[in-house]
């Protein structure tokens, strides 16, 4: 049979690459299709080694800066995890999830930034977002990974940070039966509740048939993974809280200094809440991938694709924890020199034992049509179209439909304690009113419970067509011309519905009768986050209570019924409730682009040269969609529990619309200084466009406003993308097989920076009971007689005033009441330029034929846009920006490899605003992480292999604070996982 044919100078670039991992539709076969097996002697390196080489030689021979990672065989990646794999890449971090790796950050450039393609095909991003979820795909199937660092016109654009392709193996790229079967046993050592050993099953098979016309290939893989996380947490901190000006001097410690006039200099921070949690999770993940080609004429492919996600996450877990208001609440407190609490005396408000239940499904799709004709010996020709989706929704319990939450406690409290002086975990320990630091089971109230659904689903449709004419006409160094149009309708959306928080609220009236004690299980804290200074024995609560889910779900309804509560309120689980909200959105983006790129070969004083030059033009239309209930007002149920109501039966429906276009050029200029050192210098631009929760216009409230979390936000159909112009420059060594050195410069300055600008405003008809007239005559009689104007005592007293309490317990507020102040966001275009630069350094060496190798690589990035937190002001940093080593060493021969490695990722900004903070949007950022892994392989046959994998050997933690180390915000322990497996295969 004949096959297509090819430009044998460009044909010998990629030769090797291509056969040893029998990948196409990619850069390492990135314009050959099919090779004949007895035109070229194949001889197939395989194992940490051929993978390395293969990466090597894909990042040697690619204009601009390109990274990859190859399959080390058919059936086995380097990790199992993609994004595991992708952190091996300089300048790629991974942000994690479960303890797992997800989601990727390139250069500083968070998840939103960087665009993940399938075979060159744009993905939908998980769920209703923009960002990609690595942990739901498997990498069985996935031949290799590529990372492009620089603009290349023929790319989607969306990879402002980089645009990475995964690449899955195709038969007729590499002829013949192929097949790999593996089954492990996995260990999560965190899990108490699962199974011990789960299992992960996979199988990877290829063939071509009819003179190696008609190829079929397929991937399957199906795991499990029980496991267990323990947390402690604070939702957000609240900037210059009204502090009592009557506390006694020996329960104040203030460092910071005074003005003229007596006043502390600088702001003062107070925690939200004091959370902790012990979650247990099961988790199933199924992928499969098909794959059918036929080449019914000599010039001409046919591949049809399917591609196939289902990963289901069930949870069920326990909580406790106490809420904080401030001003009167205040008995005694400690600051730090940033004016960060350390140590607080606390009255008022209420603690609580929780228990939460939610099973998550993820689906993704996706369908896909490829042509490849060779028109001519020199015009190639590709259609391309794909429709794909990603699904994700939280209501797939069978029992609930949402996710669910109950809460109990009590306010029958004395005073609480929080404090952050010793460890890395704070206390926050109550003093009950029974004289103990304990709370009785028959003290155990209901307080509200919540149910929330919000299913979300991201979608692309997308048709391509793509050429490529090699020259032969001119004499000109010109060496081909690629050019294509696409069109691309993407749309992201979702709906929420909230129950709203119902049930009965504040102990108000009591009901501990509706569950008794035997109801209660008693635990001590000696195995809870005991891999932190401070945690186990010597946390403080040193007890937490667990229930029943569905016992406290049973008794509820029975108790907590309409006739009890009155007004719209009953115990029912379901987010649709009488008392709550729903909305939904969707942002629609309809791209038509085109492109055309030049390739060029000369030499400049006897230095080879190549050069890409090329552009892209964009024009995109959106379309925003929002449906919303009409707010009308606020009531006080006393206490922290402030509720929005809306319009029964009412909602908006509002519809916008926005456009922009983009230009984009980029130049590639590749030297071979010799024959193995080659410079590269490389501009060109590239987007991101803006997030979906930033584009749906409209205005939301939030629905539970308390004083100093007030909040809503609007959105800005109109927003421009994110627009980035690069510069890199690098020079690379390539001293031996599989060995190099290189260090590289990148410089990005970002115009139509997205921020947020919050804006505080009035909306008329929404008065605030708060600090209004029938308030401060409550606070006025509470103080008169010695007493601590707590809300709980000013919600007694405004009644006592003759306030008067409406059918479903809350005061309404009046005319008399001042108007209430909104803190709105709004997202906006940035007028300045924000620039972030860096360098690269990597080193890999292969130490002869000993079998050992090492790579280092290091990422230091630097720039103007981060965070300032000394400052309140609005800021529109970077997400996402920090440094990042990764080091590996193995060796392998003789049927052996062993594989260490490890991850390093320097404190980062996760993201501005906390879910409790106050109006200044303060920021949250992570502590520093270290990761070490390892994996273990023995060929006990040519074609069967037993292997070993250990993930988080040192049992790293993750953590997070906020404008300062001191204003934690969370801190998780997973511990380590360990796997035992077998693979067999044949080729």
């Amino acid at each position: 049979m004949k096959h297509l044919q090819f430009s044998k100078k460009r044909l010998a670039v990629y030769i090797s690459a291509i056969l040893a991992t029998g990948t196409s539709g990619s850069l390492l076969a990135e314009e050959v299709t099919q090779v004949k097996k007895d035109d070229v002697e194949v001889i197939e390196v395989q194992g940490i080694k051929g993978s390395l080489v293969r990466s090597m030689n894909v990042k040697r021979d690619m204009s601009g800066v390109v990274d990859a990672i190859s399959a080390e065989e058919m059936g086995k990646f380097p990790d199992t995890n993609l994004a595991e794999s992708l952190q091996r890449i300089t300048g790629v971090s991974v942000s994690r999830s479960n303890g797992e790796g997800s989601q990727i950050t390139v250069r500083g450039f968070g998840p939103d930034f960087n665009l993940v393609t399938l075979n060159g095909r744009q993905m939908p991003g998980t769920g209703n977002s923009r960002s990609y979820s690595f942990e739901n795909l498997s990498s069985d199937g996935v031949s290799a990974l590529e990372v492009y660092k620089t603009a290349r016109a023929e790319n989607p654009t969306g990879g402002l940070g980089a645009t990475v392709n995964i690449v899955t193996s195709k038969p007729l790229s590499s002829p013949g039966e192929k097949m790999s079967l593996s089954a492990k046993a996995i260990h999560d050592t965190s899990n108490e509740e699962g199974e011990d050993i789960t299992p992960e099953f996979s199988a990877v098979y290829s063939n071509t048939f009819a003179d190696d016309s008609f190829g079929i290939g397929f991937s399957f893989n199906h795991q499990r993974r029980d496991f267990q996380q323990q947390s402690a947490s604070i939702q957000g901190w609240q900037a210059n809280v009204d502090l009592p000006s009557n506390l006694d001097d020996s329960k104040v410690i203030d460092p910071r200094p005074l003005d003229d006039e007596g006043n502390r200099i600088g702001n003062h921070f107070f925690p939200r809440d004091m959370n902790y949690g012990i979650g247990n999770f099961q988790r199933e993940r199924t992928n499969g991938h098909v794959v059918v080609q036929y080449a019914p004429i000599d010039d001409l492919v046919i591949s049809v694709d399917y591609t196939g996600t289902q990963a289901v996450t069930g949870m069920n877990s326990i909580g406790w924890g106490m809420w904080n208001d401030y001003g009167g609440n205040i008995n005694g407190y400690e600051l730090d020199e940033n004016g960060t609490v350390i140590y607080a005396d606390i009255s008022g408000n209420d603690g609580s034992y929780s228990a939460s239940r939610a099973t998550t499904e993820v689906e993704e799709q996706s369908f896909g049509l490829n042509i490849d004709w060779q028109v001519t010996d020199t015009m190639f020709l590709t259609l391309d179209y794909h429709d794909s989706s990603s699904e994700t929704d939280n209501g797939k319990d069978k029992g609930l439909g949402s996710n669910g939450t109950l809460v109990l406690g009590s306010d029958q409290l004395n005073t609480k304690i929080y404090d952050y002086r010793t460890g890395e975990i704070p206390h926050g320990e109550i003093f009950w009113k029974n004289g103990t630091n304990e709370l009785a089971p028959s003290e155990i109230d209901s307080h509200f419970s919540q149910f929330i659904h919000s299913p979300g689903k991201s979608t692309v449709e997308q048709l391509q067509i793509d050429g490529v004419w090699e020259n032969d006409l001119l004499d000109v160094g010109l060496v081909d011309v690629k050019f294509g149009v696409a069109r691309t309708e993407q749309e992201m959306g979702g709906s929420n519905a909230w129950s709203g928080l119902i049930g009965g609220f504040l102990f108000n009236p009591s009901w501990p009768e509706i569950f008794p004690d035997g109801m209660f299980t008693r635990n001590g804290t000696g195995d809870f986050l005991d891999a932190f200074d401070g945690g186990g024995n010597e946390l403080k609560p040193h007890y937490y209570y667990t229930f029943d889910f569905d016992e406290a779900v049973a008794r509820s309804e029975a108790f907590l019924t309409n006739d009890v509560l009155g007004g719209n309120d009953y115990f029912a689980t379901t987010a649709y409730h009488d008392m709550g909200t729903f909305s939904q959105g969707s942002v629609q983006e309809d791209t038509t682009s085109i492109y055309i790129d030049t390739s060029w070969e000369f030499d400049i004083a006897d230095f080879p040269v190549q050069i890409n030059a090329g552009v892209r033009y964009e024009q995109t239309d959106v379309t925003s969609q929002v449906l919303q209930p009409v707010p009308t007002s606020v009531w006080w149920k006393g206490g922290s529990e402030w509720h929005t109501q809306y319009l029964p039966g009412e909602n908006n429906f509002l519809t916008m619309e926005g456009e922009h276009d983009v230009f984009l050029p980029m130049l590639d200029l590749r030297v071979d200084l010799t024959d193995d050192v080659v410079g590269r210098v490389s501009w060109g631009k590239t987007i991101s466009r803006a997030p979906l929760g930033s584009l749906a216009g409209g205005r939301s409230l939030s629905g539970s406003p308390k004083i100093g979390s007030r909040n809503g936000g609007e959105g800005n159909t109109n927003l421009q993308p994110f627009e980035s112009t690069n510069f890199d420059l690098s020079l690379e060594y390539y001293y031996g097989e599989g060995s190099y050195a290189a260090v590289g410069f990148f410089n990005k300055d970002v115009e139509n920076f997205i921020g947020s600008q919050i804006t505080s405003s009035t909306i008329e008809g929404f008065r605030d009971i708060y600090q209004g007239p029938r308030w401060q005559q409550a606070v006025s009689d509470i103080e008169a007689r010695g007493d601590q104007a707590t809300n709980d005592a000013i919600f007694a007293q405004m009644q006592a005033n003759g306030s008067t309490l409406n059918d479903e317990g809350y005061i309404e507020p009046t005319a008399e009441d001042p108007l209430m102040v909104w803190d709105i966001t709004r997202p906006f275009n940035a007028p300045d330029t924000k620039t972030v630069n860096g360098f690269e350094v990597a080193l890999q060496h292969l130490i002869g034929d000993t079998g050992f190798g090492v790579g280092v690589n290091a990422t230091f990035v630097d720039g103007d846009v981060e965070f300032d937190v000394d400052s309140l002001s609005q800021q529109t940093p970077l997400t996402g920006l920090s440094d990042s080593a990764n080091f590996q060493a193995f060796y392998e021969k003789h049927g052996l490899s062993v594989k260490v490695t490890y991850a390093w990722r320097d404190e980062y900004l996760i993201g501005v605003g906390q879910g409790q903070g106050s109006s200044d949007n303060p920021p949250q950022f992570a502590k520093e992480f270290g990761q070490w892994d390892m994996s273990v392989n023995y060929d006990v046959t040519e074609r069967f292999t037993v292997f070993f994998e250990g993930i988080n050997l040192n049992n790293e933690t993750e953590q997070g604070f906020g404008r300062y180390e001191e204003q934690f915000l969370f801190a998780r322990e997973y511990g380590p996982r360990y796997a035992l497996g077998v693979r067999y295969s044949f080729n």
